[in-house]
């Protein structure tokens, strides 16, 4: 069993910037994504950025340009600066981890309770 805590959510001004951190409660066996996803009243659930094992990062069309995710699977903590930031922006931001806890248990999608970010003047 895993925690991930998210912090650094809050009310800001348009083109302020954010920045998210994710940090689990303990080590992993092995990590193969790291993520950040966001879920707004009446909307399905929207993958926002997404590293993988090389470091890749993916970013959904919205928020290109302006977040960038970083992870540290040593520690195991996954960043989302969010810079520019605007009101459609709002939202409640959930951190991802999917790998596996120990070298048997398989691999599972781990998740923070998320943390709010509202954008607003």
């Amino acid at each position: 069993q895993v925690q991930l805590v998210e912090s650094g959510g809050g009310l800001v001004h348009p083109g302020g910037s954010l920045r998210l951190s994710c940090e689990a409660s303990r080590l992993f066996f092995t990590i193969e994504t790291m993520a950040w996803y966001r879920q707004v009243p009446g909307k399905e659930r929207e993958l926002v950025a997404m590293m993988d094992t090389l470091g890749f990062a993916n970013y959904t069309d919205s928020v290109k340009g302006r977040f960038f995710i970083t992870g540290d699977n040593r520690k195991p903590s996954v960043v989302l600066q969010m810079n520019n930031l605007k009101p459609e922006d709002t939202a409640v931001y959930l951190c991802n981890i999917y790998g596996w806890l120990t070298e048997l248990a398989g691999p599972r999608n781990h998740w923070g309770e998320g943390t709010l970010v509202t954008v607003s003047a």
